[in-house]
């Protein structure tokens, strides 16, 4: 019998992990992202935003475990199986590997668009647990198709044309789980919000529990989506209303653009957020330009907000965004 870990968290309560997910927790490239902070600058906004990426990945690992299980205990002929299971879990644990310092700044500018530097990263980890003679996918009847599976999740599908080669078409629900590109609900966003929201102290209407009591998968146009029943419309309007008033007070917060533009000024690839403090305390010359910037963030001694432009109905109904399905 495969013991399961137990982890005690402030947003989901007690948390169970499959003992393969913990060996990828136990790795260097996982503890990492204990010293990256979710939210970037803006814990210098916000006091209690001092959250790392580190509890948000186990968050994202175990609702995704949360809705392939409920799913796969209502539609048992959906044939999901416990490596579809394990497979997807995994996906949500390393979904934020690739993730650099001072949150999305260095996405695309410094490193790779973070999906990308995570796939990396993952390979990086099974490269290096085989090293050790631990062929633990193995060891837990995953294959190279698994990994390829694995990968292709992290990455979600974005194309209408199917392509993937880790599963079938029948089981394309799975794409959509932790990262959905077909209509923004994913597991990440129902961790995120949830953790932000508390850690900023902003009320939160939306309710991720009774959301995935109502999931099941059913065919649309051709393939099988993840769909909520018609009831749930207002609980799926307050998820997008809360990713708003996140984006509105925090995410987009004026101060928290100032801290991250002025500090992403190095084109080294930095490691984590503990550069931070590295900088401040060098002596180094070349640090000195560093250094100063980094002192100013401190002391607030921040450039003037100078304005903002709000988005009016006119130029709301230039942009297009599929937002979700139900039936």
């Amino acid at each position: 019998m495969i013991q399961s870990s137990i982890f005690n968290d402030p947003i989901h309560g007690h948390m169970e992990l499959h003992p393969l997910l913990v060996k990828i927790i136990d790795t260097p490239q996982f503890q990492r992202l204990r010293h990256i902070k979710q939210l970037g600058g803006i814990y210098l906004v916000y006091p209690g935003a001092s959250h790392n990426r580190f509890e948000h990945s186990l968050g994202v690992a175990y609702l995704a475990g949360c809705l392939v299980k409920i799913l796969h205990d209502n539609q048992p002929e959906l044939n999901i199986t416990k490596h579809d299971f394990l497979c997807v879990q995994i996906a949500g644990l390393c979904h934020d590997l690739g993730h650099g310092p001072i949150s999305h700044s260095f996405d695309g500018r410094v490193i790779p668009k973070h999906e990308q530097m995570s796939i990396l990263m993952f390979d990086d980890i099974v490269k290096s647990l085989k090293a050790e003679n631990e062929d633990v996918l193995k060891e837990h009847g995953l294959d190279d198709k698994d990994v390829t599976f694995i990968k292709e999740l992290i990455e979600g599908a974005k194309t209408s044309e199917w392509t993937y080669k880790g599963r079938d078409e029948d089981k394309s629900f799975l794409y959509e789980i932790v990262a959905n590109k077909q209509n923004g609900i994913d597991v990440d966003k129902w961790d995120y919000f949830a953790r932000d929201c508390h850690h900023l102290g902003i009320r939160n209407s939306f309710d991720h529990q009774r959301l995935l009591k109502f999931a099941r998968v059913c065919e649309v146009k051709g393939r099988n989506h993840i769909c909520f029943r018609d009831k749930e419309a207002d609980n799926v309007y307050d998820m997008f209303r809360t990713r708003y008033t996140l984006h509105r007070q925090a995410y987009q917060h004026k101060m928290g653009y100032i801290i991250d533009t002025i500090s992403n000024n190095d084109s080294s690839v930095l490691l984590s957020d503990e550069i931070f403090e590295q900088i401040s305390s060098s002596t180094a010359d070349n640090l000195k330009e560093a250094r100063d910037i980094l002192n100013k963030i401190v002391r607030r001694k921040l450039p003037k907000f100078v304005g903002e432009a709000r988005l009016t109905e006119n130029s709301m109904s230039k942009v297009t965004e599929k937002h979700w399905f139900s039936v």
